[in-house]
């Protein structure tokens, strides 16, 4: 009978475990709810990887329980998950939702849904993690009430959503007493009105980034309203918080995740608030304007593992208390103020644990380079733009985990051999360009590694081609620039082009041809400019280029037949320059394949031709160069449709036609227009005052005719501080970076043309000469104050100068040669004190020549040919100046007796100074010299005194040495 219980119980047993089985088979979810998930689907209006391809009402599909993304309860047939993220699903996310009363997770993040959020959502009780975030931003909700409905919720994430009047937002958080995680970045928060209801005292994980969050507004509810911190993970990047750090983190005990990152966070790193978070494991202060010295508080932090204070103002030595991080993974002090020499050994505690190093863009120095040959798990090293020098040392090629070597903009020199980077198998990364280092390796030497990007801009190759380059199979970016290379491009390269994104071989001596390959690789961006190429440019190079540089080489031929290739490549050619070759014939009709560019430059070649009307397709070019080649007839009225243009230049054709009235109303972004020698006749239309933002305008040289019209004070970028550069950001595909290119062009400045590129921002320039222009000068070109060159010369200007010119304080160039000005020199010419360069001749001007020491240090060139001026520095005295000769005469005379008396005072001075000289000197050496007995007498005294004076000596010294023992 004892056996029997224990018999009964393995029998309830099984019974209950083949109930639990058929139950499993039997039980399917709840037909409500199925309908409620298939009207979900018909809000999914894009489904691009087909994963609710299993939702539907066939009969295998009857079942949702088996469907795509869906769990339920085994017992009770409820859903209780649905998990879809990242399948690209898009369209509205319905209020069917709100019927899954059981679901206990919902994930729908990193898709594109988009709308306003269901508050049905709120009907979700058993609700346990929402995860709505990272929806391409397209996702609205007006408030958050309806979180008040899932008090079980333990996970939120709205990331991306927008909130941006869901004012409540802190009190919908503070009624969900087990929230443990609350991600709302980028989801434009409203500034918080400070509420004093409880907080959640269980928040582990908040992030709040990528908001407009200011320091008034979060602390208060931050710190004061969570009594007992429990956070672990606190992440505030991206907002505005301003001032110092606050002290009150230091409350925060059991933080280990901080990032503060990107904010305008000033003053010092706050010493006692990091020495009390001793948990802390990964710190972000990048971005931001903290200043002084890294504090030695770090010390204590022995958790940490990560460290980022990169991207602020931070001075002195890299602190030696970082020496004690024994777990320091990543350390990164990038673009700061810190100075100091490089130790050999300066993170010794980190050797094993340090994976990526990031030091560059400071002012760091050393005449050594560091031993970071114990650095065994390194992966990352940046020293870039710093001021290190002597030689590569070979302890680099110890570093047998480094995938990343950053070197660049320092001032090493030597010579790097095969030892020192050809063993460092994981290389992907390598950039030692802008210094001063010489490659020496031989045919037979291979590196180890398959680089992916090498850099290795100014550095001495040459003069062959790097054979070891021809070993890289997985290259996507390559720049051997100013290398020192005088050869020609080996066919290796060429094959093994095609998955490249970059190519940069400029400015070397490299000569042949291109090859015309069947197919360039796609997002190629190429840079070959300042070499010696010649022959025709091969057509397939423009299928798929995306960055095209073959500017100063010797390439001639025609480009019309690039027509007959269409660009595949999806980004499309954004930089086109061919200028400073030989290339001719006309320009090719076909601007619609090209219809990306964002640059083209054609100078300096011998196209001939009329532009063509399809250039107008060109909707996104911002710089167009044309200058010195033979193009004629009138500009097309289609360029009016390139409406971002920023630069343009024509000078130096043959152009002819009105100057299109329709350039000041159309291209009302331009910043740089020259149209200098052409042919253009008519007058200055009066619509090209609307030019707001030009700083250079070149219409010289030019038949145009009529006056200057009074409304170029409109040109308020003349008249006001600040300038622009004309420069923009290009996307290397291949690369995945960001390439940057800033314009340039030729100026006429001080009498011959020199190019401006970054300082092009610096000239505010008017150029009318050579034209025929009459009329007066406008007294309204006064108001462009911030004017640094005004040329009006050789035109048939009449009247006077105007008496305020003196105003154009900046004015370093001034011509207004060779017109028929009439009247004075206005007086307040010289209060212009920066003017270098000034020519008014050939005028009738008359009067005198005001008095100033600017005006005066110019030669006489500058006022010939003004027969009614007179003063210095002309020879010719004016009229009233003879009273003051003669008084200047008289006073002369008077000062030259007064230099007479002075004179002999002089002479009578000196001469009795001499005369006791020599009577002092005879008076006493020649007595000794004429009796021997005085001299003897004399010489006997000197003697007897010199023994006295030693004998006097040793005894003091002898009393002294006594004293002292005693």
């Amino acid at each position: 009978m004892s056996g029997r219980p224990f018999q009964y119980l393995i029998v309830f047993s099984l019974l209950l475990i083949a109930w639990w089985r058929v139950g499993d088979a039997e039980v399917g979810c709840i037909e409500r709810e199925r309908e409620a998930l298939l009207h979900f689907k018909q809000g999914v209006v894009y489904d691009y990887y087909g994963v609710l391809s299993s939702w539907g009402n066939g009969e295998d599909k009857k079942d949702c329980c088996r469907w795509t993304g869906v769990e339920c309860d085994n017992h009770m047939g409820h859903v209780i998950m649905l998990d879809l993220p990242e399948h690209f699903l898009g369209g509205k996310i319905g209020p069917s939702l709100g019927e899954l009363q059981h679901l206990k997770h919902l994930n729908l993040s990193k898709n594109v849904f988009k709308g306003i959020l269901p508050p049905q959502l709120g009907n979700l009780s058993n609700l346990q993690s929402l995860d709505l975030g990272y929806n391409n931003r397209l996702m609205t909700c007006d408030n958050l009430d309806w979180l008040s409905g899932l008090p079980l919720l333990r996970q939120l994430d709205l990331s991306w959503v927008n909130l941006s009047t869901a004012i409540q937002w802190p009190q919908a958080i503070n009624k969900m007493p087990f929230l443990t995680e609350l991600h709302l970045s980028y989801t434009q928060l409203p500034t918080i009105s400070i509420s004093h209801n409880n907080s959640s005292n269980s928040l582990v994980l908040l992030d709040l980034s990528g908001n407009c969050l200011t320091s008034s507004s979060i602390y208060p509810w931050l710190f004061n309203l969570f009594s007992i911190s429990s956070l672990v993970h606190l992440d505030l990047s991206y907002n505005n918080l301003n001032g110092s750090i606050p002290d009150a983190f230091e409350n925060m005990t059991t933080l280990a995740y901080l990032d503060l990152s990107f904010n305008q966070l000033q003053g010092e790193i706050p010493k006692v608030t990091f020495n009390n978070i001793s948990c802390l494991v990964d710190l972000y202060l990048s971005g931001n304007q903290l200043h002084g010295s890294i504090p030695d508080a770090f010390a204590n932090m022995f958790s940490l593992e990560s460290v980022d204070l990169s991207r602020n103002q931070f001075e002195g030595e890299i602190p030696k208390s970082l020496r004690d991080l024994c777990n320091l993974r990543r350390l990164l002090l990038s673009y700061n103020n810190l100075n100091g020499i490089l130790e050999k050994d300066f993170l010794p505690c980190s050797n094993n644990t340090l994976e990526a190093l990031d030091l560059s863009h400071n002012c760091i120095r050393g005449t050594s380079f560091p031993n970071l040959s114990g650095f065994s798990r390194l992966r990352e090293l940046y020293i870039g733009f710093n001021q290190l020098n002597e030689t590569l040392p070979e302890s680099i090629g110890q570093l047998a985990g480094l995938e990343v070597l950053d070197i660049s903009s320092n001032s090493l020199q030597g010579i790097v051999l095969a030892n020192h980077l050809f063993g460092l198998s994981k290389l992907w990364y390598l950039d030692l360009s802008f210094n001063s280092l010489t490659f020496n390796i031989s045919l037979n030497q291979v590196p180890l590694f398959q680089a992916q990007f090498i850099r290795l801009a100014s550095c001495k190759l040459g003069p062959c081609f790097p054979h070891w380059l021809h070993t890289q199979k997985q290259l996507s970016g390559l720049d051997i620039s100013a290398s020192g290379i005088s050869d020609v491009i080996p066919n290796w390269l060429w094959n093994s082009i095609a998955s490249w994104g970059w190519l940069n071989v400029s400015n070397n001596h490299i000569s042949g041809t291109l090859p015309n390959l069947t197919s360039y690789p796609p997002y190629l961006g190429m840079d070959m400019s300042s070499n010696c190429l010649d022959g025709s440019i091969p057509q397939s190079i423009f299928k798929n280029a995306i960055w095209l540089d073959l500017s100063k080489n010797t390439f001639s031929g025609s480009i019309s037949l690039s027509c007959e290739i269409t660009n595949q490549s999806s980004w499309g050619l954004s930089h086109l320059d061919l200028s400073s070759n030989r290339l001719s014939g006309e320009l090719p009709q076909c601007w619609e394949q090209w219809k990306d560019l964002i640059v083209l430059n054609l100078a300096n070649n011998n196209f001939s031709g009329k532009i063509k009307k399809s250039i107008g397709l060109l909707h996104y070019m911002q710089t167009l160069h044309l200058r010195n080649n033979n193009l004629i007839g009138a500009l097309p009225s289609a360029l009016k449709n390139c409406r971002d243009l920023h630069l343009v230049d024509l000078g130096k054709n043959r152009l002819s036609g009105r100057l299109p009235s329709w350039i000041g109303g159309s291209l009302s972004d331009l910043i740089v227009l020259n149209m200098r020698s052409n042919e253009f006749n008519g007058s200055i239309s009066l619509n090209l005052c609307r030019l707001r933002k030009i700083q250079l305008l070149d219409l010289s040289s030019n038949n145009l005719s009529g006056t200057i019209p009074k409304c170029l004070k409109n040109l308020t970028a003349m008249a006001q501080k600040g300038s622009s550069i004309i420069a923009y950001d290009d996307f290397i595909y291949k690369e995945s970076i960001t390439r940057s290119y800033v314009d340039n062009t030729m100026v006429q400045w001080k009498g011959k043309e020199s190019e401006f590129r970054k300082n092009l921002r610096l000239i505010k320039s008017i150029d009318f000469s050579s034209n025929k222009l009459v009329g007066e000068i406008p007294i309204e070109v006064i108001d462009l104050v911030e004017l640094v060159s005004l040329n009006l010369s050789r035109n048939n200007l009449s009247g006077s100068i105007p008496a305020t010119i003196g105003q154009l304080k900046f004015l370093d160039f001034l011509d207004l040669s060779q017109n028929r000005l009439q009247g004075g020199i206005p007086d307040s010419i010289s209060q212009i004190a920066g003017l270098s360069v000034l020519d008014l001749s050939n005028n009738t001007l008359s009067g005198k020549i005001p008095l100033g020491t600017q005006l005066q240090s110019f030669s006489a060139s500058t006022y010939e040919g003004n027969l009614g001026l007179c003063g210095p520095p002309l020879l010719k005295r004016c009229p009233d100046d003879k009273d003051e000769s003669r008084e200047v005469s008289f006073t002369g005379l008077n000062g030259k007796k007064d230099d007479i008396r002075d004179d002999a005072n002089d002479i009578w001075f000196y001469g009795n100074i001499v005369l006791g000289f020599i009577i002092g000197f005879w008076g006493v050496c020649g007595t000794l010299l004429l009796h021997s007995s005085w001299r003897y007498a004399y010489f006997k005294f000197l003697n007897k005194m010199k023994g006295l004076l030693y004998v006097t000596t040793t005894i003091s010294m002898n009393r002294l040495r006594r004293s002292f023992q005693s």
